[in-house]
C-alpha cells in the first residue's frame, strides 16, 4: 500500500491531496486503515502533511529527510534516505533543536554553502535518537551538568539539583532527557544511572556500550526460549537432509574464536576439478521466524566485538553452543557445493539442508605453519589433513587470481590488536598480518556468497543483498587532485571501473605513502549496506554479493538462510509478498545496526591506544603523515596510533592550507608538509577523555 501511494504522488500531474481526496482517488476501502498509513508515512517521513492538511512528496516540496550528522563545532549535515542524494549542511542556527542522529525534514535553501554544497534549515524531527546520554557528571554550587562522550553533540546537559541520583563529580553517567534544547538553551535532563567512577577499571567500556545502546543481556522470554532447545542434534531434526558426517571437513578460525559458523572440504573430481564444500551453521533451525530469539536478533542485527568482549547476536547457548561448527560433534548445516575448474570459474552448484560433523577446529596460525613453514610436529599430527590444505591453498590462489582479473579491488591494511591485562589496561599493541589461511577462508566465503546470490537473484526469489555502488563523483575529483599530487590518477573517470583502483595500489605498493593513499581511496567509496534490490559490488566487481556465511552474527545472514530453507521445501510461494516487505526491513535493520557496531568497535580499540600512550608522555617516534587540515597534520606511529601535530606548534614559520594538494606550506621557508611524508614527533599531551594525543615536531629530524 505505501508504495502504491508514493507511485501515485510521484505522477507529473500530482498535486497535494487531502486524505479524503486520496482515498477517493486510490479507492480505497476502509478510511480508518487508510488514515492510519498515512499517518505512519508521515512519521516515517516517507511523505508530508501541510499546514492546510494535504499530502505531498517531501521532494517535490524542496524538503529532505534523513538523519542529522551533527559536528563537535556546533553544526551537522543531513545524510539524506534516498541513496546518492548529497548531504545537506545545516547551520548551528538552523538545527532548530535538533540534535547528533535525529530523523528530520529539513527545508532545502536555494544559498548554496562552500560553492555546489546545499544548505538547509530543520523544520520538523520526526523521531528523537538520543532519549539517554552518556556522559561525565560535574557537580556545580546551584546547578549540575554533564558533558556528553559522544563530541557530536556539541553542548553540555543541565541537570537540576533534585535530579543527580547521588553522582559525584567525575562519575560517568546516563542521563535521561526532560526538555530538548532549543535556541540558546541547552537540553536539561536527569540522571538515571551511575557507571561509575571514570577512571575506574571497567567505567570507559561499559560506557560506550550505554553510549551505542548495545545490550548487557538478554530478556528473560528470551532466555526462556533458549532453555528449551536441545544441546544436542536429535534424530528427527536429521530426517530429510543428507547427511555428510563421513566427509572430511574442518574449520579454520582466529585463535579465541568460539562461534564458529562456516566449515570447508575439498575433493578433487576425476577430471581435475576441485569441488569445494562450504558448510555454514543452520541457525534458521533453531531461531523461528517471529520468535522472542529472533525479535531480540534482528533488534541486535548483529554481534559487536568490542576490544576486551563480545556482544553476542545470539545467546551463548546457540552462538558457542549447538549452532556452533564445534569438532567431534554433530552439527545441523546448510552447505553449498560448487565444482570449481582450473582458471576459477564455478561450473556448477547445489545447496542443501546437511548434517555434518567437524573432523578439526584448526587456526589460522596453525595451517599457516602447515603451508607455509612446514613445521614438522604438526605435519605430523595432521597429516590426513595436510593434503587437503595445500589443494585449498592452490584452489585460494586461482580464485583471487581470477577475482583480480576482473577487476576487484584489494586493499591491505595491517589489523591491529589491543591487548589488556586481567584489570582491562593495555598492555600491548599487535599487527596481525593476514596469512595464506586467512585468504583461504576468505576467498572461499567470497566465491560461496557470489554463488549463492547469483542463484536466488536468477530465480527472481526475494532476497538481502550486500550492495556497494559506485563512488561519488564529486569525491573522485577530490581523490583525483589528491593522487595528481603524487604524478597519479585514477582512470576511466566518466565510466569508473573498479580495476583503475586496484592499479594506483599496485602502484604504490611498498612505498611510504601506500597506507595513506590507501586510506584516502577507501574514504572516497561509499559504504557497503543491505539492500532487498541487488545493485552489485563496486569494490569486489562483482555483479551478485550477499552476506550468506555468518549467520550466528549477522542477521542478513539468517533471513537468507530462511529464503534458502523455504525454497527447499517449497513454502517459498505462499508468502511471497511478505517475503519481499521483511527483506527490504531487515536490510535497513541491518545496514543501521552494523553502522552502530562499527563505531562501538572502532571507539573501543581507539580509547585503549590512546590509554596505552599516556605513560610516554615525552617520547619520541618516527610516525607518517597521515592527514592534513587546516588547523594541523594528523600523524600515525608505527603501531597505528594516530595523533594531532596542531599548526599552532609549528613555529618555524607561518604555515597554509593547501587543500587541492593536502599538504602545509611554509609562507617565508617553502618547506612543505603532505600526506605520506615521514616525520620525527615527540608525544606532548594525551587526553583519553577526548581519544586524543598531541603530538609536536622534533625539528631536526623533519623529511621535507
Amino acid at each position: 500500500m505505501n508504495n502504491q501511494i508514493i507511485e501515485f504522488m510521484k505522477q507529473e500531474v500530482y498535486r497535494p491531496l487531502s486524505a479524503e481526496e486520496l482515498f477517493s482517488a486510490l479507492q480505497m476501502e476502509d478510511m480508518t486503515s487508510f488514515v492510519n498509513i498515512l499517518n505512519d508515512m508521515e512519521i516515517e517521513g516517507q511523505i508530508i502533511r501541510t499546514r492546510k492538511q494535504r499530502y505531498g512528496l517531501p521532494e517535490k516540496m524542496n524538503l529532505a529527510v534523513g538523519k542529522l550528522q551533527g559536528h563537535p563545532r556546533g553544526f551537522a549535515f543531513l545524510i539524506q534516505d534516498q541513496p546518492g542524494l548529497q548531504d545537506v549542511f545545516i547551520s548551528v542556527d538552523n538545527l532548530n533543536g535538533a540534535m547528533h542522529n535525529d530523523r528530520v525534514v529539513v527545508r532545502l535553501n536555494s544559498k548554496g554553502w562552500n560553492g555546489p554544497k546545499q544548505e538547509g534549515e530543520v523544520i520538523r524531527i520526526l523521531k528523537r535518537a538520543n532519549l539517554q546520554v552518556v556522559g561525565t557528571f560535574e557537580k556545580g554550587k546551584k546547578f549540575s551538568f554533564m558533558t556528553p562522550d559522544e563530541n557530536r553533540i556539541s553542548f553540555d546537559i543541565y541537570i537540576p539539583k533534585d535530579k543527580e541520583k547521588g553522582a559525584s563529580t567525575g562519575d560517568k553517567v546516563v542521563v535521561e532527557i526532560t526538555t530538548w534544547p532549543e535556541r540558546r538553551r541547552n537540553p536539561e535532563g536527569k540522571v538515571v544511572n551511575i557507571i561509575g567512577n571514570k577512571n575506574d577499571p571497567g567505567t570507559d567500556i561499559m560506557s560506550i556500550m550505554w553510549k551505542y545502546g548495545l545490550p548487557q543481556e538478554f530478556p528473560k522470554n528470551v532466555l526462556k526460549e533458549v532453555n528449551k532447545i536441545s544441546k544436542e542434534v536429535t534424530e528427527e531434526q536429521i530426517k530429510g537432509r543428507a547427511d555428510l558426517r563421513g566427509l572430511q571437513m574442518v574449520t579454520i578460525d582466529g585463535e579465541d574464536a568460539k562461534d564458529l559458523d562456516d566449515a570447508v572440504s575439498m575433493q578433487i573430481l576425476s577430471n581435475g576439478n576441485y569441488y569445494l564444500g562450504v558448510h555454514i551453521a543452520d541457525v534458521g533451525s533453531y531461531v523461528p521466524l517471529g520468535s522472542a530469539l529472533d525479535k531480540e536478533a534482528f533488534k541486535r542485527g548483529t554481534s559487536v566485538y568490542l576490544v576486551d568482549r563480545v556482544i553476542p547476536m545470539l545467546p551463548p547457548e546457540l552462538s558457542n553452543g549447538i549452532c556452533s561448527l564445534n569438532p567431534q560433534v554433530d552439527r545441523l548445516a546448510l552447505s553449498v557445493f560448487m565444482e570449481i575448474d582450473i582458471k576459477g570459474n564455478v561450473l556448477r552448484h547445489e545447496i542443501f539442508e546437511s548434517v555434518i560433523n567437524i573432523n578439526e577446529r584448526m587456526t589460522y596460525k596453525k595451517v599457516k605453519q602447515i603451508l607455509v613453514d612446514r613445521d614438522p610436529a604438526l605435519l605430523e599430527q595432521y597429516v590426513d589433513l595436510a593434503g587437503m590444505f595445500e589443494n585449498m591453498q592452490k584452489l585460494c590462489l586461482i580464485l583471487r587470481e581470477r577475482r583480480m582479473q576482473r577487476g576487484a579491488i584489494d586493499f591491505v591494511f595491517p589489523e591491529v590488536k589491543v591487548k589488556l591485562d586481567d584489570a582491562g589496561r593495555p598492555k600491548e599493541i599487535v599487527k596481525y598480518d593476514r596469512s595464506i589461511a586467512d585468504q583461504i577462508i576468505e576467498e572461499f566465503m567470497l566465491v560461496t556468497n557470489e554463488t549463492v546470490a547469483e542463484h536466488f537473484y536468477e530465480a527472481q526469489i526475494p532476497f538481502v543483498y550486500r550492495i556497494h555502488e559506485d563512488p561519488d563523483g564529486e569525491k573522485l575529483t577530490h581523490l583525483n587532485r589528491f593522487l595528481f599530487t603524487f604524478g597519479m590518477s585514477i582512470r576511466g573517470f566518466s565510466s569508473i571501473h573498479p580495476g583503475a583502483f586496484q592499479e594506483v595500489l599496485n602502484k604504490v605498493a611498498g612505498r611510504p605513502e601506500e597506507r595513506v593513499i590507501s586510506t584516502v581511496m577507501l574514504r572516497t567509496m561509499k559504504l557497503a549496506r543491505y539492500s532487498e534490490q541487488n545493485a552489485g559490488h563496486f569494490g569486489l566487481s562483482a555483479k551478485y554479493y550477499s552476506h550468506f556465511t555468518s549467520p550466528i552474527r549477522r542477521y542478513p545472514d539468517l533471513v537468507i538462510h530462511r529464503i534458502i530453507k523455504a525454497v527447499i521445501t517449497g513454502k517459498t510461494q505462499q508468502n511471497y509478498g511478505n517475503l519481499a516487505a521483511f527483506t527490504a526491513q531487515a536490510a535497513a535493520q541491518s545496514s543501521e545496526r552494523e553502522k552502530i557496531a562499527t563505531e562501538a568497535e572502532r571507539e573501543s580499540v581507539d580509547l585503549k591506544k590512546v590509554e596505552f600512550m599516556k605513560d610516554r608522555v615525552g617520547e619520541e617516534f618516527d610516525a607518517v603523515i597521515s592527514g592534513v587540515t587546516s588547523f594541523g597534520m594528523f600523524v600515525e606511529l608505527e603501531n597505528m596510533v594516530e595523533g594531532l601535530v596542531h599548526v599552532t606548534t609549528m613555529t618555524d614559520d607561518f604555515y597554509e592550507f593547501d587543500e587541492n594538494r593536502m599538504s602545509l606550506l611554509g609562507r617565508h621557508t617553502r618547506k612543505t608538509f603532505r600526506i605520506g611524508d615521514l616525520v620525527r614527533v615527540r608525544l606532548e599531551n594525551v587526553n583519553i577523555d577526548e581519544r586524543q594525543l598531541d603530538f609536536e615536531l622534533v625539528p631536526a629530524a623533519v623529511t621535507v
